[in-house]
């Protein structure tokens, strides 16, 4: 683990944002090092408002892709509302069908089947369209890249509206409407919503023609804070807005389907992680086992009994999710020892029987245990299917264009990616991946890397400290949890490790007289020995809270330790 210290601001920015803000240096430090420079953008950062979201009549085509709505309500046309498979997609489905479904009744949705059809606009989703006699497609979270099916839709008289937030290609799609903040002809001020918020701006755009405010539109956030933290964007301008009113939402007054997942949890309030790691997996789970309808289904049930069983069948899905990705995991690293491939700079792994629905979730756990780009492949009809994972400072998405001879196609994000090629163009594009990312990856990258906001002392560890933290939330990419580092640390004596296999780490830390601190460390159990006999350590560490009891204290979060 690579420990990196973030270079500290100039002493005098310190101390003028300190004295315009009246708090200490070391929260100047964190909101410097995050762009914060200003009472002004302080106050924005702190009190996110609905008022800084930007008129949506900003984004290129918004104009056009409203008129042609209102266009089709006013000749009474089907409107078929189309969107990816996974978390973004439905979510995105979900907010804008039941916002049009508010005033208008000739409405539905369509989730392409992951097995069937594959990603983004299918062939048989224009077929459906055209045989149900929908005459206007509005495409979320995908769409960008689909030429050949737009061009397919438009010789059957269907008009298409492409609401994505994936890099277009050099040519765009024949749409009435291409609304992406990624476009170069976008002069947009935010290119870092996700497919649900492109969605969440028309229905803003909609609803300004409509006479409605902004704060009408509120109770539909509880789906784009989940998009937002489930795609990984960056938790910042728009997005942190629309996260966090997002939040609010869920932990106050959340859509039914939600309410069913969370009354399964015993959890008082959710964070962005919770999102992250309760609510979207289940989402997701529903297109990755069975069909993404049904994850539209719950999203926009308003029934609480009908949404309870929903959500039952949706949690047997996670089950099998899992099931199914610790047996796959295990199978793919067996396969990448027994072709002695552990000092590569990739990972390529493929099984023509693993489940298609979890080989996303494969390649980030072997990213967790060879740090370096990653792709599984298995069979999908006649043709092999990837997903690809990369490593923090790393574009797959790049290294996947320097292989494009050996791809049939493919798309993405920087981090993720996905990709169909045929059978017999598996190994050349195996050693064509693994020549491009040796010959182009900086070899530091294959290390992870912690980055630390800041090098502390027990004297700065106050709960005053912990609650102006907390105010950082909502945290993600672009506002990362701040991580802190502490030397010469030792524990008490009471150090143990705790849990399964006792493969966490608890330790009651003193430092200079100054203490004791609990702390947690989890998957840090093999480090106990660092700490015994009272031995001098350093370590990186977030601030948290422990419960126990009905009393809550100050604790550290450790995320590394070392002599």
């Amino acid at each position: 683990m690579r420990w990196t210290l973030k270079p500290k601001p100039e002493q005098d920015d310190i101390q003028r944002l300190s004295d315009a803000l009246q708090v200490d240096g070391l929260i100047t430090q964190l909101l410097l090092q995050r762009g914060i420079t200003n009472y002004e953008e302080a106050k924005r950062f702190f009190r996110p408002q609905l008022s800084h979201l930007h008129d949506p009549f900003l984004m290129r085509d918004m104009d056009v892709a409203v008129d042609r709505i209102e266009k089709a309500i006013a000749h009474n046309e089907n409107i078929l509302v189309f969107g990816d498979y996974d978390v973004d997609g439905t979510t995105a489905v979900a907010l804008v069908s039941s916002y049009l479904l508010e005033y208008y009744p000739n409405v539905a949705t369509y989730i392409p089947d992951r097995y069937t059809e594959g990603y983004g606009v299918s062939f048989r989703g224009i077929d459906f369209a055209e045989d149900n006699d929908f005459s206007l497609i509005i495409a979320l979270d995908c769409g960008v890249k689909a030429i050949d099916k737009v061009a397919y839709a438009k010789e059957k008289g269907i008009d298409f509206i492409i609401c994505d937030h994936h890099r277009p290609g050099n040519v765009l799609p024949e749409a009435i409407a291409i609304l992406d903040p990624k476009r170069e002809d976008c002069d947009y001020p935010y290119d870092e919503l996700c497919g649900c918020g492109v969605g969440f701006k028309l229905i803003q755009a909609l609803a300004s023609k409509n006479g409605q405010a902004t704060e009408d539109l509120v109770p539909y956030l509880d789906l784009v804070a989940t998009a937002i933290g489930a795609d990984i964007v960056p938790i910042t301008g728009e997005n942190r807005v629309l996260a966090f009113y997002g939040l609010q939402v869920i932990n106050l007054n959340p859509r039914i389907g939600f309410r069913a997942i969370i009354n399964q949890i015993k959890k008082e309030e959710l964070t962005i992680t919770d999102v992250v790691f309760i609510i979207a997996p289940r989402i997701n789970a529903a297109g990755r086992m069975k069909h993404g309808q049904h994850a539209v289904n719950l999203l926009t049930e308003t029934d609480l009994g009908q949404a309870r069983k929903f959500a039952k069948e949706i949690e047997q899905f996670n089950l099998n999710r899992r099931n199914l990705d610790q047996e796959i995991t295990q199978e793919a690293l067996i396969q990448i020892k027994e072709n002695k491939e552990e000092e590569k700079f990739t990972s390529v792994v493929y099984k023509d029987t693993w489940h298609k629905g979890v080989i996303g979730i494969v390649a980030s756990r072997l990213t967790e245990t060879y740090y370096r780009p990653t792709l599984v492949f298995t069979k999908s009809g006649d043709k092999l299917a990837a997903s690809a994972r990369s490593v923090k400072g790393f574009d797959v998405y790049n290294a996947l264009e320097g292989c494009s001879d050996c791809i049939e196609q493919f798309g993405g994000h920087k981090y993720a990616a996905g990709l169909t090629l045929l059978e017999g163009q598996y190994e050349a594009f195996k050693q064509q991946f693994e020549k491009v990312v040796s010959e182009t990856i900086d070899p530091n990258l294959l290390t992870p890397e912690i980055k630390v906001d800041a090098r502390i002392e027990f004297t700065d560890i106050t709960p005053k400290l912990l609650r102006i933290i907390k105010q950082f939330a909502p945290f993600g990419p672009g506002n990362m949890t701040p991580i802190f580092m502490t030397e010469n640390l030792h524990d008490t004596g009471y150090g143990k490790g705790v849990g399964e296999n006792e493969k966490h780490l608890k330790l009651s830390l003193v430092q200079n007289g100054m203490g004791p601190i609990g702390a947690i460390g989890f998957n840090l159990g093999e480090k106990l020995s660092l700490t015994a006999h009272k031995k001098s350590f350093d370590a990186i560490f977030s601030l948290d809270e422990n419960e126990w009891q009905g009393r809550v204290s100050l604790q550290l979060k450790l995320r590394d330790l070392r002599g």
